[in-house]
């Protein structure tokens, strides 16, 4: 059990109904914070908002998460995990059945097909989790430090592989390149709209089946744009990071 999971500070006495369906009061005070939270960020969200929505006492809130900080970190757990799962499972079953004719291509749409799923058919907590995501990738005041925490792990995973296919890249244009990838993969399923105006609604941002597709064609080349080395470089001291 996550510790996020046990309450960190239990303030003032919810009523015995409350606490009797727990799992579905907790759901439904994460759903509501969730969507608060994708809106208007972590500094515009109170606590007693979130109760509102939820239909709730904020003692309640309280008990389940502490603090606001609890409350978000909860948020961002609960899905950041079936995503980091399924898109590990999917990269290792790839790996094996590809074996030496893995391509950047084949990796890339692996890793990248189980966000876009759940944005595309996981329902309006999903959209609100991509645009939460979004929001937490570019705060530079705690957004790296959640985001390596839930993350990391599995982007590592997927850099491991790319080593394989690109086995004279350099570290550090490894960790530039998927630094690109996911500035580009957070906005992308966040839906902000902002293509839809661009290209004069050539484009749709909520498109996702089509933005997927360019997203690994744009990952692959990418990658072997930056991360190839140049000719006349040996495999050995492009290794070096």
């Amino acid at each position: 059990m996550s510790k996020l999971d046990v309450p960190a500070v239990k303030r003032g006495r919810p009523r015995k109904a409350e606490v009797a369906g727990g799992a579905d009061t907790r759901d439904l005070i994460l759903d509501a914070a969730e969507d608060l939270f994708s809106k208007h960020g972590f500094y515009g969200v109170t606590i007693r908002e979130v109760a509102r929505e939820a239909g709730v006492d904020t003692a309640l809130v309280h008990y389940y998460f502490g603090a606001k900080r609890g409350l978000f970190d909860a948020v961002f757990l609960r899905r950041a995990e079936v995503w980091n799962n399924e898109r590990v499972e999917a990269i290792n079953r790839y790996a094996r059945e590809a074996g030496d004719a893995m391509t950047l291509e084949g990796l890339f749409e692996a890793f990248l097909r189980p966000p876009f799923e759940w944005s595309l058919k996981g329902g309006p907590g999903w959209k609100h989790y991509a645009a939460l995501v979004a929001q937490t990738n570019a705060n530079p005041t705690f957004g790296g430090e959640i985001m390596a925490r839930y993350y990391d792990p599995a982007i590592r995973r997927l850099i491991e592989l790319i080593k394989r296919i690109l086995p004279g890249a350099r570290e550090v244009d490894l960790y530039w390149a998927y630094h690109n990838l996911s500035g580009a993969l957070t906005l992308t399923l966040g839906e902000t709209g902002r293509l839809d105006r661009l290209s004069g609604g050539l484009c749709r941002s909520g498109d996702l089946e089509t933005a997927s597709d360019y997203m690994v064609r744009f990952a692959a080349a990418g990658f072997r744009a930056v991360c190839q080395p140049s000719p006349g470089t040996s495999p050995t001291s492009a290794g070096q990071g």
